[in-house]
């Protein structure tokens, strides 16, 4: 069902944790139109303007971050094994015998003490990130040294997969799948001019989107992300979220923005009009560059467009073609809209 999924296979399969953005950046440059104006700046934002058949009456900005999450080594034992800090947010349950790729082509897998060596309260919860360690195949600190340097990062070792009825999995969907729809919009022939904002350092505090909303200072701004669904077996209707297969995500407010109450009605009027499935969150939950975007200059009128997501910052997202394709049918509808918006 998706058109050209094979670039969102090799964004996904990308390394790109916070503050090294580079290769995916240098994927979304080479893969720009001409006709696309770009910066990148200081922290590493790339920002691509395009002009459109006519000039708009507002300025509108898509946001969509480049970075995903990650892993950090901070320490080398004199066993071999690679002490690490989690760079965004992880949980525990996500890492335990995982498989990792370090900076250096490596592998690695994410161990820690086996459950017959743990006293019994500790058996009945789940480990801490900082009682974990990468095991790399070494046997000294040397030979460790050979896989991995202090401050290298590590990341979830996870192949691009379609399963089932339309669903695909992979690590770093959140956000490459909002890098990808953004790019894809760019290579068409817009009616309207568009600022299209590829952000770093989201997953540790939306620190680019700052950077790059002061310096666009739009009318408007879309930030096209991926959230979480909760659609599991014993999961309660109300303690879900939102789930796959129902269409694109627009929320009412998050932990870090409370989103502009006419861009939310405009979404769910046009969503209706173009017979478009669409959904909110059923909780207050998570957060992205919107909490940044919104607060840029004398503020901005700010709206989060959403895929649905199982296992968010896991190396096993999965997400569902159908709501990838509502979503960039209602983010490129809104856009058009917010650009002729001169009374909205």
């Amino acid at each position: 069902m998706l058109k050209d999924a094979e670039t969102l296979r090799a964004l996904c399969a990308l390394d790109g944790a916070s503050g090294r953005e580079d290769a995916v950046r240098e994927f979304v440059r080479e893969r720009l139109p001409a006709d696309v104006a770009v910066t990148v700046d200081a922290l590493g934002n790339l920002i691509a303007e395009k002009r459109g058949r006519a000039r708009a009456a507002k300025k509108v900005a898509l946001f969509a971050h480049m970075d995903e999450v990650a892993l950090l080594v901070t320490h080398i034992t004199d066993d071999g094994f690679l002490r690490f800090a989690p760079v965004g947010g992880i949980e525990s349950a996500a890492l335990f015998g995982k498989a990792v790729r370090l900076e250096s082509g490596k592998a690695g897998v994410i161990g820690g003490k086996a459950v017959h060596h743990l006293e019994k309260a500790a058996r009945e919860t789940l480990p801490k990130t900082d009682a974990l360690c990468i095991d790399v195949g070494a046997r000294t600190r040397g030979e460790a040294e050979t896989a991995a340097r202090l401050g290298d990062n590590a990341y979830f070792d996870s192949e691009f997969t379609s399963f089932g009825d339309g669903f695909l999995k992979a690590k770093a969907l959140d956000d490459r799948v909002g890098v990808w729809m953004l790019l894809s919009l760019l290579q068409k022939e817009l009616p309207f001019d568009l600022t299209a904002c590829f952000t770093v350092q989201e997953e540790i505090g939306t620190r680019g989107a700052a950077a790059a909303a002061f310096a666009v200072q739009p009318d408007f701004a879309l930030v096209l992300e991926c959230t979480t669904a909760a659609d599991l077996a014993g999961v309660p209707a109300d303690r879900q979220v939102c789930a796959l297969g129902r269409g694109p995500v627009v929320t009412f407010m998050d932990r870090g923005t409370v989103y502009d109450r006419g861009l939310v009605r405009l979404a769910f009027a046009r969503a209706k009009a173009l017979g478009l499935p669409c959904q909110t969150k059923t909780r207050v939950a998570g957060g992205n560059d919107a909490a940044a975007v919104h607060k840029a200059g004398r503020g901005v009128r700010t709206l989060a467009v959403s895929v649905p997501c199982r296992y968010l910052h896991s190396p096993a997202c999965v997400i569902r073609e159908s709501d990838v394709v509502h979503t960039q049918a209602l983010i490129e509808d809104l856009a058009e809209q917010l650009c002729h918006a001169a009374a909205l």
